[in-house]
């Protein structure tokens, strides 16, 4: 790249964008981290702690779900900047209340309206920092965004052991708001302030539904994502009764099995953003680490070997596995006009992220009746298919120019 090819790809909006996704991923992930010792500081007896875990899981990811569409809707109509400065703020303020909670349901209440605010982060910084750039350092522009941003889940993991699970909280929400006072100097996409001048319809949600192609679009920019909340959502955040299941010695902490898959996904997400540059395509890569993850999903429910550093590298490859995150919202983003885009972006991720939903009711299911790993290994498998036929249906983005508008 050329000197000037570093000054855009450093710019203002694409810091600013990430270190926005840096600070919702530490909350996003926080709860993942502190369940239980939260949950037991609340009175919940230990043999409740998997059921009011996935309970509370379930609420914060239906509150991403409507998020999503909320603040889609609004970065369409209303610009990309009203998102990133709204969300952070609902978000920040209902993290520093839920240090405060006394019962399980004022929690379920606060993850709730945590998750409506954490699910605009991405979606609008991955939809700016898109426009902003030009065609050729779009790829490397979102890749940093995701990567920098994914390092929130490492320092929610040390604020977790150096505090409480109440602190931790109140300095997620702190973050938070402090980012806002960077924000000011972040300027609207012009592709945006330009289309903004036309008489075109922006952020109609029903859009997406009324055209089969689009339709088809948008479903199959979900479902490629299904694996990544498949093994973030239930092998990472149950990983301490994964681990006690699978004979492990040594109890495991869930901050360390985050941390370790979040170092992976920082890992994969660069990896695979660079190669996706080299090979000038986003869905061959996308493939790629489709299979990998599959394969590591094996890895780490046969576990052959029984000592924590195993069950942590495995940890950490699943997390590299599932590491095309940044693709997979890109994609969603270059798929769609300028009118659209943003609706997209931030839904899709959100939709990805509340499937967690049906995945850990499908989970509860199973485990009940082939146990927890032959059950994890079905939903997992399940998971890997429908992204790798989804896949197969997704044209390809990559250099695609993104100036134009969806009729």
């Amino acid at each position: 790249m050329q000197k000037d090819d570093w000054r855009k790809l450093f710019s203002i909006p694409v810091i600013v964008a990430a270190l926005g996704y840096f600070v919702d991923i530490y909350d996003l992930l926080l709860f993942s981290i502190v369940r239980i010792p939260s949950l037991a500081a609340l009175g919940v007896p230990q043999e409740a702690r998997f059921e009011e875990g996935e309970f509370l899981l379930r609420v914060q990811m239906t509150g991403l779900l409507v998020g999503g569409v909320i603040w889609g809707i609004m970065g369409d109509k209303r610009g990309r900047l009203s998102v990133l400065f709204g969300s952070i703020l609902l978000y920040s303020l209902a993290n520093i209340a839920n240090g405060f909670v006394t019962s399980v349901e004022q929690y379920a209440w606060l993850r709730f309206i945590a998750g409506i605010g954490l699910a605009g982060e991405l979606g609008a910084g991955i939809t700016l920092v898109s426009e902003v750039l030009p065609a050729r350092l779009r790829g490397y522009g979102t890749t940093l965004v995701a990567s920098v941003g994914l390092l929130g889940a490492v320092l929610a993991n040390f604020i977790a052991r150096i505090f409480d699970w109440q602190v931790s909280y109140w300095i997620g929400g702190g973050l938070g708001l402090l980012l806002l006072i960077t924000r000011i100097s972040v300027f609207e996409s012009g592709m945006f302030l330009q289309m903004r001048q036309q008489h075109v319809q922006r952020g109609n949600f029903l859009q997406l539904f009324n055209h089969p192609d689009r339709f088809k679009r948008f479903i199959n920019c979900i479902l490629i994502g299904l694996p990544i909340w498949f093994t973030i959502g239930i092998l990472i955040t149950f990983s301490p009764e994964f681990a006690s299941y699978l004979g492990f010695p040594q109890p495991v902490l869930a901050g360390d099995a985050v941390m370790f898959s979040y170092l992976g996904l920082v890992g994969g997400d660069l990896s695979s953003g660079v190669f996706s540059q080299w090979v000038r395509s986003r869905r061959k890569v996308v493939f790629v680490y489709i299979l990998l993850t599959m394969a590591f999903i094996v890895l780490y429910l046969t576990a052959p070997v029984k000592t924590t550093f195993f069950f942590f590298f495995t940890c950490f490859l699943l997390g590299f596995g599932v590491g095309y995150w940044a693709l997979f919202v890109t994609i969603a983003a270059e798929q769609f006009g300028t009118n659209l885009r943003s609706t997209v972006a931030t839904s899709v991720p959100n939709f990805i992220r509340g499937t967690v939903v049906p995945l850990t009711l499908i989970f509860q299911t199973l485990r009940e009746s082939y146990g927890i790993v032959k059950g994890a290994l079905i939903v997992g498998t399940g998971t890997i298919l429908i992204a790798l036929i989804s896949l197969h249906f997704l044209s390809e983005t990559f250099g695609r120019d993104l100036n134009f508008v969806e009729e």
